[in-house]
C-alpha cells in the first residue's frame, strides 16, 4: 500500500462510525525611557553600557565599615579557588560544573538495529520494517515514539498511518493520531491539524491534555483560529487550563488581530492566581511596538510593574522587546539611583516577625532539637550584646575539604576577631571533641575571639542563625553557603518570601576565595536590589542573557535601563 496524498485519503477512516469514547488518559548594558503613557510622541532612546552603581568588589563586612586584610603568612595555605557569587545568574550551572556528577552509573539508552526511514515508506516496506525489528515492545509504539522524539516529517508519519489504518479497518488509535498531530503542529502543516482535529471530534467526546494543548497551538495559525477558543472552554469542562493553553491563545489572538480577547484571557489568567509566561507578556510588546494608543500603553506598563511586584525577570529576547517598544533616537546615559538592598524599618520588623513566627516557633526544627534547647539559646542571645557577624561554623569548616576543618574556621574566625567586630559561632557538640578533622586547641582559639554556641548533635541550626541574625538588628551579617530554600518555602505567603530573599541577599556572605599565601576574600553585598524598577520617568529592568541558566534564588547581572528624554 503506497503513501496516500493526506488524511483526507483515508476513507474508512474518515466515514467509520463515529465512536464516542474518552480519549485515553485523561558592565551592565542599559536603555533609557520616557513618559510611559503617550506612544504618539518620539520620546524614546536607547542602548548604552553603563552599570547602575559602581560593582567594583568591595568587602560588604560593614557593620564596622572596615575592610578585609590579609592574614598572618603562616595561616592555611589552600590551592586556588574561585567561586561563583551564591546569587548571581548561572553561578549554580558553574558550582555543579566544577564537581561534574559520576558517570559510572549512567544507564545507556535501550539500542535497536533500526533507522528511522527518512522518506515515506509503501505498505510492504513497513512491513519488512516491521519483521527486522528485535525490540521486546509493539512495533508501531516504539516506531511513533522514535518519530515524536526526532520530529520527523509529516510525510514519513503519514504513510505509518496509512499502514495502520489498512490493517485496522481504517482505524488508527488515539496515541497514534496525537504523535501524528504533534509533528503536524511541530512543522506548522495546519491544514493537516485541522484533519486530525476532525477526526477527533468525531470519534471522541472529550480528549486528554495533551492533544487539547496541540490542537490549540496547531488552530491558532489556521484561519479557524476562533475555535481554539472553544477548546479552551472544552478543557474547562473537565480540568483547569493550563498557562500554555493561555499562551497560546493569547498569542493567536494577537496574530489575528484581536487584542481585546488577548486582553481578556490575559485578566482570566491572572485571576486564576497563574504566572504568565514570559512569552505571552513579550507577544504584548511585540504587537505593541506599531500601536499608538495610550489605553494598551497603559496595560504595558502594568506588566512591567507585575514583572517588579513578582520578581519575575526578563530573557534577552524579551529585554530587546520592551527597548524596541520604548526606544526612539540615541541614549544619552541614566544617572538614576537604583533601589536599596536594605529593607525599610518595617519591611524589617514585619519579616522578622514573619520568621520568629513561621520558621523558628512555627516551623518543623523541633523535629530536630527541643523546644528547653531554643530556649536556651534565646536566653544565651539575649544575655549577649548585638553581633556583627553570624557564622555557621560547620557549614564555613566544610568549605574546602582540602583543610582541617578546625584550622579553617580558626582561619575566619581571627581574620573576623581583628576587625573588633562581635562575632557568634554556631556549631555542633561534636566539634569539641579531639579528632583528626578538629584539634581541641584551635577550637578553644576560636572561642577565646568569638562567642559560640554548640548545639546538640542532631539539632538543625539554621533557626539559631537566623534568629540570632535577625535580633542583633539590620546591620548584623551572616555567613554560611546554605541557600536556606527550605526555609524559605515555610513562609506563609509570596510577600514574605520576596522580602526574605532580598534580606538575604543583603546580609548572607560567602567566603569567595583562599588563595595561596592564606588571602580569603568574601563575595560582595550588592548594595541595590536586582527588580523591576521605576522613578515614574525611568525603568530599570533586570534580564535573563540567552543561553545564561538561572536559578530561582539567583538574578541577573543585564539591565535595561530606559529613561524619558528631557
Amino acid at each position: 500500500m503506497t503513501c496516500l496524498s493526506g488524511i483526507r485519503s483515508f476513507p474508512k477512516l474518515l466515514k467509520s462510525k463515529p465512536y464516542l469514547g474518552l480519549g485515553p488518559g485523561h558592565s551592565y548594558p542599559s536603555l533609557f525611557l520616557a513618559d510611559c503613557g503617550i506612544r504618539s510622541q518620539q520620546r524614546w532612546f536607547c542602548l548604552k553600557t553603563t552599570s547602575p552603581q559602581n560593582t567594583k568588589p568591595v568587602n560588604m563586612l560593614a557593620a564596622k565599615g572596615r575592610f578585609v586584610k590579609k592574614v598572618d603568612e603562616d595561616s592555611i595555605k589552600q590551592i586556588s579557588f574561585h567561586l561563583p557569587h551564591l546569587f548571581v545568574a548561572g553561578a549554580a550551572k558553574k558550582r555543579s560544573q566544577m564537581n561534574p556528577p559520576s558517570k559510572d552509573h549512567t544507564l545507556l539508552p535501550e539500542r535497536n538495529n533500526i533507522q528511522l526511514p527518512a522518506k515515506p515508506l509503501s505498505s510492504e516496506e513497513w512491513d519488512k520494517l516491521k519483521e527486522d525489528y528485535t525490540g521486546k515492545g509493539n512495533f508501531e509504539n516504539w516506531i511513533s515514539t522514535q518519530m515524536f522524539r526526532n520530529h520527523s516529517s509529516v510525510d514519513v508519519a503519514k504513510s505509518l498511518l496509512a499502514w495502520v489504518a489498512g490493517k485496522n479497518n481504517g482505524i488508527v488509535g488515539y496515541n497514534l493520531l496525537v504523535m501524528y498531530l504533534h509533528l503536524c503542529v511541530f512543522h506548522k502543516q495546519t491544514s493537516e491539524v485541522i484533519d486530525v482535529y476532525e477526526i477527533m471530534k468525531a470519534r471522541y467526546k472529550s480528549l486528554e491534555s495533551g492533544a487539547y494543548t496541540l490542537l490549540i497551538r496547531g488552530l491558532i495559525h489556521s484561519d479557524r483560529w476562533r475555535e481554539a477558543f472553544q477548546l479552551l472552554e472544552d478543557i474547562k469542562k473537565v480540568m483547569a487550563p493550563s498557562v500554555r493553553n493561555y499562551d497560546d491563545c493569547i498569542q493567536g489572538a494577537l496574530l489575528h488581530q484581536d487584542v481585546n480577547i488577548a486582553w481578556n484571557l490575559y485578566e482570566e489568567l491572572l485571576s486564576h492566581k497563574f504566572t504568565p509566561m514570559l512569552e505571552t507578556l513579550k507577544a504584548f510588546f511585540d504587537f505593541g511596538k506599531d500601536i499608538k494608543d495610550d489605553h494598551y500603553s497603559n496595560k504595558l506598563l502594568d506588566i512591567l510593574l507585575y514583572l517588579r511586584n513578582n520578581h519575575l525577570y526578563p530573557g534577552e529576547s524579551f529585554a530587546h522587546s520592551i527597548k524596541t517598544w520604548f526606544e526612539s533616537g540615541q541614549c544619552s546615559g541614566c544617572e538614576k539611583t537604583i533601589e536599596s538592598i536594605h529593607l525599610s524599618p518595617e519591611e524589617y520588623d514585619f519579616l522578622k516577625e514573619k520568621i520568629v513566627r513561621d520558621v523558628i516557633d512555627g516551623g518543623d526544627q523541633y523535629r530536630k532539637t527541643t523546644p528547653q534547647e531554643l530556649k536556651r539559646f534565646e536566653n544565651f542571645v539575649k544575655s549577649c550584646p548585638p553581633f556583627d557577624i553570624v557564622i555557621d561554623g560547620l557549614n564555613v569548616a566544610k568549605m574546602f575539604p582540602k583543610a582541617r576543618e578546625s584550622q579553617f574556621l580558626l582561619e575566619v574566625v581571627s581574620l573576623l576577631a581583628k576587625q573588633n567586630l562581635q562575632l557568634l559561632v554556631l556549631g555542633r557538640k561534636h566539634m569539641l571533641a579531639q579528632r583528626s578533622r578538629w584539634r581541641r586547641d584551635e577550637m578553644e582559639k576560636v572561642q577565646k575571639q568569638a562567642r559560640c554556641f554548640f548545639a546538640d548533635d542532631i539539632s538543625e541550626d539554621d533557626p539559631f542563625l537566623l534568629y540570632a541574625t535577625l535580633n542583633s538588628g539590620s546591620h548584623c551579617r551572616f555567613i554560611t553557603n546554605d541557600l536556606m530554600r527550605d526555609h524559605k518555602a515555610c513562609l506563609p505567603d509570596a510577600k514574605t518570601q520576596r522580602l526574605f530573599f532580598k534580606w538575604q541577599r543583603g546580609h548572607q556572605l560567602a567566603i569567595r576565595s583562599v588563595f595561596p599565601g592564606s588571602h580569603i576574600t568574601f563575595q560582595h553585598i550588592l548594595n541595590y536590589d536586582t527588580v523591576v524598577q521605576t522613578t515614574g520617568d525611568s525603568w530599570h529592568i533586570p534580564y535573563d542573557e540567552e543561553l545564561v541558566e538561572r536559578c530561582s534564588y539567583e538574578v541577573p547581572t543585564k539591565w535595561l535601563c530606559l529613561h524619558r528624554r528631557p
